[in-house]
């Protein structure tokens, strides 16, 4: 596959909208723009996480790299300030693949020099490798690394302070230490083969980050320089800057690489994929797992990232992206490791929204919970192992049935006439269209949403299961008795008979909301669907038909009061506004192809709807992985998180299950 054209990589527009992702399987990763230059306050090339799989900080931003020919200087970095982009490295760049690893290609000096970089992380360190590669050149060359720091929380800009001196020291072995400023985290550095350093320390100023003016954010950022590094590197040679927070030393860079690398082709044995079979599920099952995060002693518990590069483990994106980042993948470990996690941190029949970085768990959701259920029948399902489900996880899910029966915060209680799940009160947000600016909640669907009481359904089918597998028969008819009031009421009240499909929310005044959102699919797609036969096929045209785009499902359909075609740009309560208001969602593809397929059986037609993400969807935004939202209307510019895990989970499982 062509990841990017010569001509887009050599165009700043293009280039410098694409990113590229490395992530260290506890938290930390590195991101910045094609181009070489970061363009969000979130970019860095070392973003450790210092409390696994949280407490992220920019510290290594970035590297002014020169190379020195007969006399010519060529400079391949590249930089956005307020009034040009300097210098412009990206005009030499040729060729770049996420695979294995970030891999860039520069070709200068009328093209007889191409030189190679390359970018990963030491998984389960804070480490990073940033390695160049001299492929072909008439003679040697020399290479001046210039290193830019930052020393801030990821969600900032940083500004020149006085309190930031920037101390570099040279340990025993050649290593230099930097420590920003009192108490801070002190940062390794070192090269291989040693270059020479000069403390040549001073500020660079006024960088600008494109993507936060776009969001409406301070934009502007000052990066510390401590001072070079120079060399000389001879064809077949490589040179490499390992940057690490780590106590104990790295691995050497060669040995780094190798490790990645035979990590990865594990990863794919594992998950059935032979070398050089379908490369796009290989690439989705490396994409899938930048977000696993495995519980190991520098990490307290087995989670899942949301989204890179801003989102921490939420509950409600972790059951959903579970079954296709780690069930489709065969990490049923990890899987069992997951749902273990969150069996253990339930508060009052609910499993936590957030982890915060701050500390501590969030838990206003109303879906989250419900997700859980699906996510431990897929695992047990998948994997054979309904001992763990029984034993430890069939209890938990009683409790949680008993909390929404008896009723528990956030007014979530099934409704003792219909037997169907009613949540909200005023200034919360429950369900996954939570956009919230302040006090005002966009979408706050408040009462019966479609999509509780069908995740409700299979929730109470799931713990019958359950109990008829650990051979407690009575228990099994309690649960299917209510599962089966549950249906009848949901047919009833969500049918809409002049449209043909179901209502979004039946108010907390009883009233049915028409709106023609997507939330309705999943009453066909779960594996214990509320509806079938003829309602279910009405309900799939109808999505089709209004919310089907080449990249995922409108959240809302155009013509609507509310409907937003674009995103963006604009501050936080232009975009949230939209956020669900239109805003296209990949995650949702698979449900939706789920729900066709029941209803159709067409693995074809399904095969069709998923091509686009499969092709355009996996370059677009950050190259080989799935982005966050798209706008609603064309051209269906990604935007919001550039790699987000339930748009990758879906996309791999609804891949695997058509292939």
């Amino acid at each position: 596959m062509t990841w990017i054209t010569r001509e887009s990589l050599q165009n700043w527009e293009e280039s410098s909208r694409r990113e590229w992702l490395v992530t260290n399987g506890i938290g930390g990763y590195g991101s910045a723009s094609i181009a070489g230059a970061n363009t969000r306050r979130y970019h860095g090339l070392l973003v450790p996480a210092f409390e696994p799989p949280l407490g992220r900080a920019v510290l290594f931003s970035k590297i002014e790299e020169e190379v020195r020919i007969e006399d010519e200087l060529y400079l391949l970095s590249a930089n956005k300030y307020p009034s040009l982009v300097h210098p412009q490295g990206y005009r030499h760049l040729v060729d770049f693949t996420p695979t294995p690893v970030p891999t860039f290609t520069y070709v200068f000096h009328e093209d007889t020099v191409v030189l190679e970089k390359r970018i990963w992380m030491a998984h389960g360190d804070n480490t990073v490798y940033i390695q160049y590669h001299l492929i072909k050149a008439p003679e040697f060359i020399k290479l001046g690394l210039v290193p830019l720091m930052a020393y801030k929380d990821y969600h900032t800009e940083q500004h020149r302070w006085d309190g930031f001196h920037g101390t570099t020291t040279s340990e025993p072995d050649g290593t230099l230490k930097f420590v920003a400023f009192d108490d801070a985290h002190p940062l390794f550095l070192h090269t291989e083969p040693p270059y020479a350093f000069t403390d040549h320390s001073g500020w660079f100023y006024n960088f600008e980050h494109a993507r936060e003016a776009e969001r409406g954010l301070d934009s502007t950022e000052d990066l510390y320089c401590p001072g070079r590094f120079d060399g000389t590197l001879n064809v077949g040679e490589t040179m490499t800057i390992v940057a690490t927070v780590e106590t104990t030393p790295p691995a050497r860079p060669d040995a780094a690489l190798a490790a990645e690398e035979k990590r990865q082709a594990k990863l794919l044995t594992l998950a059935g994929l032979e070398a050089g079979g379908d490369a796009v599920r290989e690439l989705l099952t490396i994409a899938a797992d930048q977000f696993v995060i495995e519980k190991t002693p520098k990490v307290a518990r087995a989670t899942i990232i949301a989204g890179y590069p801003w989102f921490t483990d939420w509950g409600r994106d972790t059951m959903i992206a579970l079954p296709g980042l780690c069930l489709t993948t065969r990490r049923y470990d990890v899987a069992r490791e997951i749902l273990s996690t969150f069996a253990g941190a339930t508060r009052n029949g609910l499993i936590p929204n957030r982890f915060s970085d701050g500390g501590g768990e969030e838990y206003n959701t109303v879906d989250a919970s419900l997700w859980f259920f699906h996510a431990a029948h897929q695992y047990a399902a998948q994997s054979g192992d309904w001992t763990f489900a029984t034993g430890e996880l069939l209890p938990v899910f009683e409790d949680i049935l008993q909390h929404h029966i008896a009723g528990t915060d956030f007014q979530i209680k099934a409704d003792p006439e219909d037997g169907l799940l009613s949540a909200g009160e005023a200034g919360v947000q429950l369900t996954w269209m939570d956009a919230r600016v302040g006090d005002w909640v966009v979408t706050p669907r408040t009462g019966k949403p479609v999509e509780i009481n069908a995740l409700w359904y299979n929730a109470l089918r799931v713990t019958a299961l359950l109990a008829q597998k650990a051979g407690d028969d009575a228990k099994a008819k309690s649960y299917e008795d209510r599962a089966a009031a549950v249906k009848k009421s949901f047919l009833a009240a969500f049918w809409n008979p002049a449209t043909h499909n179901l209502f979004d929310v039946i108010n907390a005044d009883g009233r049915p909301d028409p709106t023609l959102r997507p939330n309705q699919i999943f009453a066909v797609s779960l594996p214990f669907a509320v509806l079938d036969g003829d309602e279910a096929r009405e309900v799939v045209d109808a999505v089709e038909k209004a919310l089907l785009t080449p990249y995922g499902l409108r959240t809302l359909a155009p013509g609507l009061p509310d409907y937003h075609p674009h995103y963006g740009p604009g501050d936080q309560g232009v975009r949230d506004g939209a956020y669900h208001q239109g805003t296209v969602w990949p995650w949702l593809i698979g449900a939706f192809a789920e729900a066709h397929l029941k209803a159709y059986g067409d693995k074809a037609r399904v095969r069709e709807i998923l091509e686009p993400l499969l092709t355009e969807g996996l370059r677009c935004y950050c190259i080989g992985s799935v982005p966050e939202i798209f706008d609603a209307d064309e051209p269906f510019a990604p935007n919001g998180c550039v790699a987000q895990a339930w748009s990758v989970s879906e996309l791999l499982r609804t891949l695997a299950a058509v292939s």
